[in-house]
């Protein structure tokens, strides 16, 4: 009888090594080996972003960036990378064997004035870095509807702005003039659209106007190398 429990535990420890050791190289066949990636968070003015989230979803590894935006985080050669902020948009990155060591990334910041407050607060980029980067007002402590148009809710109210041009449709200069040859205007993105002019749009309309330069305009690609102005409206355009 002994000689049988002792027969039946060794054949059960058994059977439990050789499932470990199935299980072991099923995950290596299904997500490969681990890998070290590392590298770099910014935002807008390609200021590095301090203390976001940096997780590997197969691996289930987590870690925060440093003080200078940097990470370093264990994954599979097969995996997804998630960094997330309470303030940016949740950005997922692939990991492929082909992948190189270093994966450096750029988060769209969600600019309000209650974001900007929470990512100094949170430790992501301090005040100064945050209000050289972008610019932003709405009508929750002013009435807009008091100026006569939306160029002269503009002027004056935003550093480095201006209004250039006379007529019922002028440009908004946002990073001055860059060549004669070509126009140095503002792109204009009205309710998440893309505009050729604000002339149509009374300042009653307006909720928020969000002035994007340097850095920060790059999330539109060439058309917004002359700066970006964001505008929300109360109803929107089309309603």
């Amino acid at each position: 009888m002994l000689k049988n429990k002792i027969f039946q535990r060794i054949w059960v420890n058994k059977k439990v090594t050789i499932f470990v050791i199935g299980l072991t190289f099923f995950s290596l066949a299904v997500y490969g080996q681990s890998k070290v990636v590392s590298g770099k968070v910014t935002t807008l003015n390609d200021l590095r972003v301090a203390n976001i989230t940096v997780m590997a979803k197969k691996s289930k590894s987590h870690v925060k960036t440093d003080t200078v935006g940097e990470y370093f985080i264990v994954c599979y050669d097969k995996d997804v990378l998630v960094f997330k902020g309470k303030v940016f948009k949740t950005l997922r990155r692939k990991i492929k064997p082909t992948t190189k060591d270093s994966v450096n990334v750029k988060l769209d910041f969600i600019p309000t004035p209650s974001n900007k407050e929470i990512a100094v607060g949170y430790g992501y980029m301090s005040e100064a870095q945050m209000t050289s980067a972008t610019s932003y007002m709405d009508n929750t402590n002013e009435n807009f509807c008091k100026y006569t148009n939306i160029y002269e809710l503009i002027r004056g109210r935003f550093p480095g702005v201006q209004i250039m041009g006379s007529g019922s449709d002028p440009e908004v200069i946002i990073r001055g003039i860059n060549s004669f040859n070509s126009s140095s205007c503002a792109l204009y993105v009205v309710d998440g659209l893309v505009v050729s002019t604000l002339s149509q749009l009374s300042p009653c309309q307006v909720k928020s106007i969000n002035v994007l330069k340097d850095g920060a305009s790059a999330i539109y690609g060439s058309r917004g190398a002359n700066g970006v102005v964001i505008i929300e409206t109360i109803k929107g355009l089309n309603n």
